[in-house]
């Protein structure tokens, strides 16, 4: 990704980190009373359960930013796997990683699931948070005085959470464009290609917008649904979206 780009979600990130820490001074007493902010303990274990447990209850969608200092808490630390494969059937997952600690291995799992996480990378600071049905944040924040983590309910902060997801992730590089693709311009081709799937636009038309012929695009769709383990060209255009190689398509 662009340095400008890079340098503008992580004061995104910042941003939303410092609005966090700001509610929950302000909120303290009476959302502590109310229910919509409870400070969990530093046990790391105690908030992989609370994690483990809001991923079990979503109803509807699981988004989370998975970015920490390398070398905390590594021996306590359970994998997106273990963590993502108590989520219900049907609800969407979306995981924004930061390149270091992005699992390939997990990633590569992803094509040619049946219930695909889509995975997106970015360079962000360190900070953990999953947001569950946009209702419930779970927040892990690294700073220099240790580990802060905040279960979350304020609607204004889960409204400001949610928005900066939904732009961060436009902006983050899909992990299965690098991991399935290869290069960049393979990877745009490609992407252009399952567009055209997306749409339902004739070979010839596809493969005369693109500048080859429909001998090589053919083979690149060929090629394309192979990678993806699809069985059809629909069935392709939709594993991409549901892997984050392409935004969903409009209705």
């Amino acid at each position: 990704m662009p340095q400008r780009e890079d340098g503008e979600l992580e004061r995104s990130l910042l941003e939303v980190r410092a609005l966090i820490e700001t509610t929950v001074a302000m909120h303290r007493s009476r959302s502590r009373e109310e229910g919509l902010i409870a400070i969990l303990p530093q046990d790391y274990e105690v908030v992989l359960d609370h994690a483990q447990q809001l991923i079990a209850d979503a109803n509807h969608s699981i988004d989370i930013v998975h970015a920490r200092q390398r070398g905390t808490d590594e021996q306590a630390e359970r994998t997106e796997r273990e963590l993502l494969g108590g989520a219900r059937q049907g609800v969407a997952v979306r995981l924004l990683s930061s390149p270091d600690l992005m699992d390939e291995e997990f990633a590569v799992e992803q094509i040619g699931s049946q219930r695909p996480v889509a995975i997106r990378v970015a360079q962000i600071p360190p900070i953990q948070a999953l947001i569950a049905d946009r209702e419930t944040a779970l927040v892990v924040a690294h700073a220099a005085v240790g580990r802060r983590a905040s279960l979350i309910r304020v609607p204004e902060v889960m409204r400001t959470l949610a928005t900066l997801f939904d732009n961060v992730w436009v902006q983050a590089l899909p992990a299965g464009e690098r991991l399935v693709f290869g290069d960049r311009r393979r990877a745009a081709l490609t992407r252009r290609i399952l567009g055209a799937l997306q749409t339902s636009v004739t070979d010839e038309v596809a493969a005369r917008e693109q500048g080859i012929s429909v001998r090589t695009y053919r083979r690149h769709v060929a090629d394309i649904m192979t990678m993806l383990g699809a069985t059809s060209r629909f069935q392709a255009g939709a594993r991409a979206a549901e892997l984050g190689l392409l935004p969903p398509a409009k209705r």
